[in-house]
């Protein structure tokens, strides 16, 4: 097992990776809106959701991993309201992959932000 880390990201705020990669697999942490510089994103689900998933690429990308290459996602929203347009950013991400998913509703996210996404995802070959 090897450890993900990148500056392209934001740093882990509690003891844990930005991803783990074991074998040809990438496990990323669940991602949050802070900038690289470590800042929260205070936007609305459109603006997180673009953070996140900005987030989310510079983990793969540091572990030889791409968007294209993200076999499973999980999708944490603290307001299921918000589905439609995180999926509309979501949807303009993976531009035309289509990962298996899981999303949830849950009562409360790390520093109030409205979503966090983590993923799963293979090595390039």
């Amino acid at each position: 097992m090897k450890p993900v880390l990148t500056n392209n990201a934001p740093a882990a705020i509690g003891p844990y990776s930005q991803g783990m990669v074991i074998q040809n697999f990438v496990f990323t942490s669940g991602q949050i809106p802070l900038t690289k510089e470590g800042n929260l994103v205070t936007g609305d689900i459109t603006e997180q959701t673009k953070q996140v998933l900005s987030n989310l690429q510079a983990v793969l990308e540091a572990a030889s991993s791409s968007k294209e290459y993200v076999i499973k996602t999980t999708v944490f929203l603290k307001n299921m309201e918000d589905f439609q347009k995180m999926n509309e950013v979501y949807e303009q991400f993976f531009d035309g992959h289509k990962p298996a998913r899981s999303c949830v509703e849950v009562s409360r996210l790390p520093k109030d932000v409205l979503v966090e996404i983590e993923a799963v995802a293979v090595i390039e070959f």
